[in-house]
């Protein structure tokens, strides 16, 4: 019993590891975001971690953010991922611990006379065999598997951030082909009376036949972009049917990007450059270099001998009511030490392996960052100009505006040619265009910035409702649910 104590109190006490102390490597990235034109200004060169729902304030799109949360088949399988890993943790770190086999038994003999029959039971627990962990093999085994799961979880969150992103683009889309529909709708309309009156004008001698083939030209051209727009609306709510993972209530859908521009917040100021480390994926790098290094360790380990256990406590009796009394009881144990004495150098190639793996994660984490900046910076350099972008198109609106009623009231005065009414209304329904194409385009630079900054406080480098190594079930906060206090 002595021994059996003695051999508990060494698991409990835990042992070393071999594993190399981790130091998180330098970004390699500038301290604060690019600034001066066309960058923006340093006042606004900082980015908050914030919720998606701080960035993406209409009701309508966040109700559809929720539902694709909680129905997307992309996010379900990222999920079961998750629990796939962890699992895989908790396999592995079962091996830190012996393993207790239960057994009994009985025997009944007799001779070929059938003059005596003898009968013997026995009944105990062993521990078939477990390895004492001295030099941290095991531990640093663990330690892998702990960072795998913790690297799955944050790409499955980088799954999740694509995904918020992907309904508000796609809902962007569809207001600003509703936009579009719209246009296209009001020009066919005003191209139809255009031709309507020309036919008229024809057939009274004022106008030539040149001038009703020019606004039936005009007339199909709005009359195709009319069917292309609709075409567009329609998959545009296949797409958003996609993300979701459920039909799309039409009252959930903005009316147009007027309507859904003013609901897209710009991201706040407040952070330096170094917010990139809670990028998903910017942390899954960092697991994945915490577990490089974790199997340095246990290469390490597995230069020295591996010294394993093996042991019983059991009860042998002749009689089935004298099993459990104190005679019958007995108890053996052993130890057994095995060291590989030549492997052609295989065991220190190992050790060399592991650490140029480790270097390679290092280039991998900082080469990631790297580009979250260039993602980040881009998306800052797009939005340094947009304002002054879409101020201009308005007032190129305004114009083609004016110029085109001005031309079509000089035009029935007799003093231009048609030609210049049609001219004038090409341009006024090509301004129209580009500003809802600006629109949109400033919209969803708001959102690329928020999922290049990595965004969402649920996304942050903590897994989600970290748990272990103890706990028997949580609930799956990647898919919307709430964890309990602890």
């Amino acid at each position: 019993m002595k021994r059996a104590v003695a051999i508990l109190a060494i698991v409990a006490t835990g042992c070393t590891t071999m594993e190399p102390k981790y130091v998180r490597p330098e970004p390699s990235i500038p301290a604060s975001w690019p600034v001066g034109d066309p960058y923006l200004t340093a006042s606004e060169t900082g980015l908050p971690a914030l919720t998606y729902k701080q960035v993406f304030t209409d009701p309508r799109l966040q109700t559809l953010i929720a539902e694709a949360i909680a129905n997307n088949r992309n996010l379900r399988t990222a999920a079961a991922n998750i629990a796939a890993a962890r699992e895989q943790y908790r396999i592995q770190r079962a091996n830190q611990f012996p393993q207790v086999n239960a057994s009994g038994g009985t025997t009944i003999s007799g001779d070929r006379g059938g003059s005596g029959v003898s009968a013997s039971y026995n009944a105990g627990v062993s521990v078939p065999s477990f390895e004492i962990d001295l030099f941290g093999r095991l531990r640093s085994l663990t330690d892998v598997q702990l960072n795998r799961y913790f690297g799955t979880e944050a790409g499955a969150r980088a799954t999740r951030l694509t995904l918020v992103a992907d309904v508000a683009n796609s809902w962007l889309d569809y207001a600003a082909d509703s936009s579009l529909l719209r246009i296209s709708t009001e020009t066919a309309a005003s191209a139809q009376k255009s031709v309507q009156l020309t036919r008229i004008r024809l057939q009274g001698g004022i106008a030539p036949r040149t001038d009703l083939d020019q606004a039936e030209q005009i007339l199909s051209a709005a009359q195709a972009d009319l069917a292309r727009e609709r075409t567009a609306v329609a998959q545009d709510v296949n797409a958003l049917q996609l993300l979701v993972g459920a039909p799309v209530d039409p009252a959930l859908l903005a009316g147009s990007i007027d309507d859904a521009f003013g609901k897209i917040a710009p991201v706040s100021p407040g952070l330096d450059s170094y917010v990139l480390l809670r990028r998903p994926d910017v942390v899954q790098a960092e697991y994945d270099l915490r577990a490089a290094n974790a199997n340095i360790g246990a290469a390490r380990a597995a230069l020295f001998p591996r010294i394993t256990l093996t042991g019983l406590l059991g009860f042998a009796s002749s009689a089935l009511l004298k099993l459990f009394t104190g005679g019958a009881f007995g108890w053996s144990a052993g130890a057994n030490a095995n060291y590989t004495i030549f492997q052609a150098g295989a065991g220190h190639a190992n050790v060399r392996l592991t650490e140029a793996q480790q270097r390679a994660a290092v280039a991998s984490y900082q080469g990631t960052i790297q580009s979250a900046f260039r993602d980040v910076a881009d998306a800052l350099a797009r939005r340094g100009t947009m304002n002054e972008e879409i101020a201009a198109r308005q007032r190129q609106q305004a114009a083609t505006a004016d110029t085109y009623l001005l031309t079509e009231a000089r035009y029935r005065a007799g003093i231009d040619p048609f030609l210049n009414v049609l001219d004038a209304q090409r341009s006024y329904y090509t301004a129209q265009q580009a500003l809802v194409a600006t629109k949109l385009t400033a919209a969803q630079n708001i959102v690329a910035t928020y999922q290049a900054i990595g965004g969402d406080t649920l996304l942050e480098g903590t897994p989600i409702c970290q748990r272990l190594p103890g706990d028997t079930g949580q609930p799956n906060a990647l898919l919307g649910e709430e964890c309990p206090p602890d």
